[in-house]
């Protein structure tokens, strides 16, 4: 199982940095390759909560369904990937001082199998790395801009 962490300074309370992260609305906007995010069922946040999640790989668009496997209000979110891409991202948010928090962003993956799949282990880990790094880059711009504050806390 291959595995990534990544931690980040949020310019944004807890509470807001987690409120955005919540609304399933703004997910396309800050996860890397979501082009659509719907959710399948009658609970559309929280634990429990289905999504029919389209991917933009390059030209191909697979529709995965994702699921909040982890919710633990202000303080973790956690997807599951089911499907042809499968995984788990899980988002921690911890407080870091007055009107600060801390974004840890976790990815979990099955690597590849098979003999052409060894082969390119290492390429499918760098792509995931960049992944989860552009995601994590975004989502902490995307709080920001949310609650009008850069990284240090100043008024934008």
């Amino acid at each position: 199982m291959g595995h990534i962490k990544y931690a980040s300074d949020v310019g944004a309370p807890v509470e807001v940095a987690f409120t955005y992260t919540d609304n399933h609305l703004f997910v396309p906007d800050w996860m890397f390759a979501v082009a659509g995010f719907e959710p399948t069922g009658e609970i559309d946040h929280g634990l429990g909560a289905g999504y029919t999640t389209t991917a933009r790989l390059a030209w191909w668009r697979p529709a995965v369904l994702c699921e909040i496997t982890e919710y633990r209000r202000n303080v973790v979110i956690g997807y599951t990937l089911r499907g042809r891409l499968t995984g788990t991202l899980t988002l921690r948010f911890d407080p870091l001082g007055y009107g600060r928090s801390v974004l840890t962003s976790e990815a979990e993956y099955a690597p590849p199998s098979g003999l052409l799949g060894r082969l390119c282990l290492g390429l499918v880990d760098s792509a995931v790395k960049s992944a989860l790094r552009r995601t994590e880059s975004q989502l902490r711009r995307e709080i920001e801009e949310f609650h009008g504050t850069d990284l240090v806390g100043r008024i934008a």
